[in-house]
């Protein structure tokens, strides 16, 4: 006796330029796409299953991401939606493209130095977190002569900082 097996659907290229179309609801300059949110696009059956990591798993922000993800992919023909949220490996700034984080600082954000979050140790990325580590650069006149003002920003992803140079506060994207 065989067994026939459905073939599943290629997933066309364009579901992920429609993706790079959905903004982040906190950070609306940036796409899920440019924060490396969107892990995986698949067909399981007749059901597109779009897999994203949150940037930290008790984001506030994640179920109207996989609602902005759902409505933006029907608005584009494409029927039957579904979002998964997938853990591990957690989230890490390093995920963010460079473009990403170039949109991040023309927006006043300054962004994590890349390559500094998924290799460092716990204890080094705690203190990083709380602001130690390296000067974080001012997204508005690029002095590093800057200073932590709350580990605590806009958005729990964020902390906030003031330029010592130009004297404006910031924001700065945790490295994660």
């Amino acid at each position: 006796m065989s067994s026939v097996v459905a073939a599943t659907p290629a997933v066309d290229p364009a579901i992920w330029r429609w993706l790079a179309e959905v903004p982040d609801p906190e950070i609306p300059v940036v796409s899920v796409i440019d924060l490396g949110m969107v892990r995986e696009v698949a067909y399981d059956g007749g059901t597109l299953v779009v897999t994203i990591t949150p940037t930290y798993s008790g984001c506030p922000a994640t179920r109207i991401i996989g609602e902005l993800v759902r409505a933006h992919l029907k608005k584009k023909g494409v029927a039957d939606v579904r979002v998964e949220q997938k853990l591990a490996p957690p989230w890490t700034t390093d995920w963010i493209t460079p473009e990403a984080r170039k949109k991040l600082k023309d927006f006043g954000i300054a962004p994590p130095q890349h390559g500094v979050a998924a290799n460092a140790r716990v204890g080094a990325r705690a203190a990083r977190l709380m602001g130690g580590g390296a000067a974080v650069p001012c997204p508005r006149c690029g002095s590093t002569e800057t200073e932590l003002i709350s580990p605590f920003g806009s958005t729990p992803c964020k902390a906030m900082y003031r330029c010592k140079a130009c004297r404006e506060p910031f924001d700065y994207f945790k490295c994660l």
